[in-house]
């Protein structure tokens, strides 16, 4: 085994061995600490601390060895237990007893902790490409939709018309305030923890600041134990990630809703649904229900990584090698299913000859016979419990409010009139124009406001 158990007299016990090692996972972080160590064996020269030949020497073979991972001919030991060991040692068989020389002013404890730094600031990188892919594609169906109305629903109960495209826009909100928090979480990422050793800082005349501006770091660490034991930036991602995944469920699950037989509202791109191994007819919408599902297998990582964390004392302590496969997990999923939703919104084919049929059912302009009440002098009140009652009436004699003669409105309140007639689906749309709401004209302008977004950096 590897100098990490010149301390001992016996070996691991092979079940030991194998229990302890991590190369099958962090194998993924190669290329960051290829960098790290890149970077490191600069200092280290700079300093004066190894020479510029020797630096040279290291560099050199940690390239190579990069290259050959790359081209799939390094040979990974689980007796070396992590990622750090297995290119350590094949530095030192490429370059001999130079190679030994990387690890000064140095610790696993800090280099891991960088490793994970480089790659979560990457990770989200692409998590902020894939919102806003998916951000244009909810932006094209509703500029490609943008006269559509559609029933809003509370309770799932039909309650008020609004536009296609401000119910798509309300997604493109939760995403921005998702890229918002990735945003956050990269900045705090951005820390270096390169110098801090084992727990306690290192001996040697090292330049932090060089290492920082090498490998594109915001700021250095400022504790020691602080920066080997920290995996704040780790349960920020994977926070940002849950919510991220519960808006993409939540979309999810309305895409379902709209796709049946009972809505209709729209229909899947056949790239994007399954069928049935037993009855022939089924067009499934599986790519919205597994990433239903996934969601909660995201939340389980981020509680599992909670629950790592909530009991140890500083400083590194091994618990945190379980830090990576859920993390890495984590980053997956989201990165795979924002791309999935991306196309499965590109592709989706709007009905509105089905929606205008569903606007006929529920009384969704029950609040605008209200409002239409309280504007002739009425109170909102009185004028809820004389709509509530025209309703119940209307749906005793199974008629629309359009079927209903001006008669039968006065029925239940003389300030009711020849223009009641004037309600309708597109005056209530219209009536609604106030910031935020779902006017044509203040969507328009939310339209114009999201494209704007999107062409910022």
């Amino acid at each position: 085994m590897s100098h990490i158990r010149d301390r001992f007299h016996k070996a691991a016990d092979k079940q030991v061995a194998e229990f302890t090692a991590s190369v099958a996972c962090d194998l993924r972080l190669y290329p960051y600490d290829i960098a790290g160590s890149i970077a490191h064996a600069k200092m280290l020269a700079k300093q004066g601390i190894i020479s510029a030949p020797e630096a040279e020497t290291i560099t050199r073979g940690l390239e190579s060895i990069k290259e050959e991972i790359e081209q799939g001919r390094f040979q990974f030991k689980t007796e070396l237990e992590d990622i750090h060991m297995n290119i350590e040692a094949r530095l030192m068989e490429k370059v001999g007893e130079v190679g030994g020389k990387l690890h000064t002013a140095r610790s696993r404890n800090d280099q891991i902790a960088l490793d994970l730094r480089l790659f979560t600031r990457e990770a989200i990188t692409k998590t902020l490409a894939g919102l806003k892919s998916l951000q244009k594609a909810l932006v094209g169906l509703a500029e490609a939709n943008r006269e559509v109305i559609i029933p809003g629903y509370t309770h799932l109960q039909a309650a008020q018309p609004v536009l296609l495209a401000h119910h798509l826009l309300a997604y493109f909100e939760m995403l921005k305030r998702d890229a918002a928090r990735f945003g956050d979480c990269r900045r705090r990422a951005s820390v270096l923890p390169l110098g801090s050793g084992a727990l306690a800082g290192v001996a040697y005349d090292i330049d932090r600041d060089f290492l920082a501006r090498e490998l594109g770091f915001s700021q250095i660490s400022q504790n020691s134990l602080d920066a080997v034991s920290d995996r704040d930036f780790i349960l920020e991602y994977e926070s940002a990630a849950s919510l991220c995944m519960m808006h993409l469920s939540r979309l999810a699950e309305e895409i379902i809703l709209w796709a049946s037989e009972g809505f209709g509202f729209v229909e899947l791109d056949e790239a994007y649904a399954t069928g049935s191994s037993i009855m022939p007819q089924k067009k499934n919408p599986d790519v919205a229900e597994l990433s239903r599902g996934k969601t909660g297998r995201v939340y389980g990582h981020l509680m599992a990584l909670l629950v790592t964390m909530k009991a140890l004392p500083l400083a590194y302590n091994r618990d945190l090698q379980e830090d990576k496969e859920g993390f890495f997990d984590v980053v997956d999923t989201l990165l795979s299913t924002l791309a999935v939703f991306t196309g499965m919104i590109s592709s989706l084919k709007v009905k509105p000859e089905n929606t205008r049929k569903a606007l006929e059912r529920g009384y969704l302009l029950a609040t605008d016979l209200a409002d239409y009440l309280v504007k002739k002098g009425e109170t909102f009140r009185s004028a809820h419990g004389i709509v509530a009652r025209l309703v119940s009436y209307a749906a005793a004699k199974n008629k629309s409010f359009a079927e209903l003669s001006l008669g039968e409105y006065r029925e239940f309140s003389p300030l009711f009139e020849e223009d009641v007639s004037a309600i309708t689906v597109a005056s209530s749309i219209a009536a609604r124009d106030v910031p935020g709401g779902t006017a044509p004209k203040r969507v328009a302008q939310a339209l114009a406001a999201a494209r704007k977004t999107l062409e910022e950096p």
